[in-house]
Parts: structure tokens; sequence; C-alpha cells
């Protein structure tokens, strides 16, 4: 059955769709060529920010374009987006660093109510997502698949259960940057929680871990790990970006590095971003590099030329085949990588259960 739900089906993406082209005399056979390869593997994205957004401005209907965000369906479908990571973190700055273990599980709480609740009001467009199978079958239906995650690892102290809680709410996927057990070292309760997370099929998001530290949690875990938005240290020395040595243990672990797009970390133009995806690819390997955007933010944070909402997608595409990637590299980058991480996932979390 799986087999049957992996056959591509089109996502309804056609040139009428994109983006006015990038470069109109050059990149047109780039464009319709970007517009072939989403219609049958869309883009995964791994970050999106925008139910913290809907949560402090409840009004936003995505349904129509709206200028106060750069998150909505047409803009979504015009990109080719076929599945959507929804953060379910709090942006840095809103939560207190003295907050309490029980006030930051309060706060994930009402993100995950939040993201419930736009999953029911879009049921045409967007569709929770729990496995690699859901995510087939959402684009087979023409929709988005919509997964829930990551929730802050803080929210684990000394107990597993509220880990297991978040699974049966529908999370899959846990970002342990800033926890106690993931600071300096992963302790051994850490170890613990990486066990748990590879048995429940919970994808550990490494973005914000200390370069040590994610190299830990990738070599404990039995699943794949990925890294929800980032980019290369190596281009951009920022500090949210990776070195080189974190994107080797992401491809040791067979995991998933994506890219964001934002200005201070890639630089402000589509072939900047381009450039990382390059270095991404050259390090982790192609079966290892994704797309991460970390669009959501109100108002809309600064962007690259050309990148600045989600129907950009085809056009960085564009530039991709230009600089020569194999349709194969583009199709694993947009969706093949991502969902054949959550198989792995799945697969490590059926082995442990025998």
């Amino acid at each position: 059955m799986a087999d049957l739900q992996d056959e591509p089906h089109s996502v309804g993406i056609g040139a009428e769709d994109l983006p006015a082209p990038f470069a109109p005399e050059t990149a047109a056979s780039a464009l319709e060529r970007a517009a072939a390869l989403l219609s049958v593997h869309p883009v995964a994205d791994g970050c999106n920010t925008f139910v913290w957004t809907l949560r402090q401005s409840p009004y936003h209907d995505i349904d129509t374009p709206d200028g106060g965000v750069d998150t909505d369906i047409p803009r979504l479908r015009a990109g080719g987006v076929g599945a959507q990571f929804w953060s379910l973190l709090v942006p840095p700055g809103r939560l207190r660093e003295d907050a309490t273990s029980d006030q930051v599980v309060s706060d994930t709480l009402e993100q995950i109510d939040v993201a419930l609740t736009l999953m029911h009001r879009y049921p045409d467009h967007l569709c929770l997502a729990l496995s690699a199978d859901d995510m087939a079958d959402a684009r087979n239906r023409g929709r988005i698949a919509s997964f829930l995650g990551p929730v802050p690892g803080r929210t684990l102290t000394d107990s597993l259960g509220a880990l297991r809680a978040f699974h049966a709410l529908g999370v899959r996927i846990l970002a342990p940057a800033g926890a106690p057990w993931a600071q300096q070292d992963l302790t051994a309760f850490g170890h613990e929680v990486v066990r748990e997370a590879n048995r429940l099929a919970m994808l550990l998001d490494l973005t914000g871990c200390p370069p040590a530290v994610a190299c830990q949690l990738a070599g404990a875990s039995k699943s794949p790990v990925i890294i929800s938005n980032t980019a290369a240290a190596a281009l951009t020395p920022h500090p949210a970006n990776v070195p080189d040595e974190v994107l080797i243990a992401v491809r040791e672990a067979n995991g998933l590095a994506m890219v964001t797009f934002d200005t201070a970390r890639t630089g402000d133009s589509l072939h900047a971003v381009a450039d990382h995806l390059d270095h991404v690819r050259a390090i982790a390997g192609p079966q290892s590099v994704g797309l991460g955007a970390a669009f959501g933010a109100e108002p809309p944070g600064p962007r690259p030329a050309g990148l600045t909402d989600p129907s950009g997608y085809p056009r960085l595409i564009a530039e991709l085949l230009d600089r020569g990637w194999p349709e194969s590299d583009v199709t694993a980058l947009t969706w093949d990588n991502a969902q054949r991480v959550l198989r792995d996932a799945e697969f490590t979390a059926r082995r442990a259960a025998h």
C-alpha cells in the first residue's frame, strides 16, 4: 500500500502558477522544468512559524493573500509546497528565560491547539500528517501535508510523559536546544529522551544546539536527525548556522539539513541561498539537504531578493537546475529526502517495538 501511495501525482502547479521569472530572457526553460518537477515532487518545507503569528493575530485568513504575513494558501500553492512542518516553538525573546517547565508545557499546548485549529479551518488545503504515508496521501489528494513540530525540549525535565503526550496529540518533532539535558553535553536523561523519541518515531531537530551537542545527538540517535532551518557557517559565520562538522554528523546519521531563507544567515539574494545549498550538498551529500525557509513571521523579516515568500520556490529550483544540479538531486532536495527521513524513523520505531 505504501508503494502505491508513493506513486507521484501532480499537485496542480503549472506555468500559470509561477511568479514572474527572475531573469525572463534566460530562465524560462529552467522555470518550466522547475514547474514540472514541483508538480510531482513538491517542496517539503521544514520550518514555518505562522502558528505563533496566528496565536497573536487570530484574524489572519490565509485563504486569500495577506500583506501582513508572508504565508497564505495562494502563495504556498504558487510555490509548489506539498508538505509543511509547522513550528510550535515560541520565538526567542517571547518566553522568559526563567519560565518554569510547567509554563513552557502550557505555552506549547496552546501552540498545538492553534495549529490543530488551523488544520480544521482549511480542510480543503491543509491535512494533518502523522507519517510518511500521510505525507504521500496528502500530496495525492491535492492537500498540503501538515506536520506538527518541533516542540521545545525544555518541556521535558525528569520524565518522558510529556514527550509521549505530545506524540499522542500529533507532534512528530522535538527540538532539544535549550533543554537542561542538552546544554554542554548530552546527559543520561538526554540519552533516555533520544531513545524514547526513536521508539515513538519522533524526529530530533538539532536547530540551535551547540555543535558538540548536535554531534552527540546525531551519534546517539538510531533514527535520522534533522536541522529544520539553518545555513552553512563556512559561508556565513552566523551563530545560528552550522559548521561543517555538524553537517558531516548529519550525513553520517542519514539526516537532513534544511536551508533557511534569512538575509542575515544566507545573504540577500536567491543566488546566495543557492550557494548555501551547494555547500550543504557538497558536505552533507545530496541525500541530506533540504529546505526550511522559516516563513510565517509578522511582520515578515528581511528575506533574500526573489525569496520573500513561498511563491519564490520555483525560482530557486530553476537556479539550481541552471547550476547543473541533476533532476534526481533536485527532487531529493524538495520532497524525497524529507519523506525518506520520516520512513527511516518509522522503520527504527517498528524495529524497536520488536
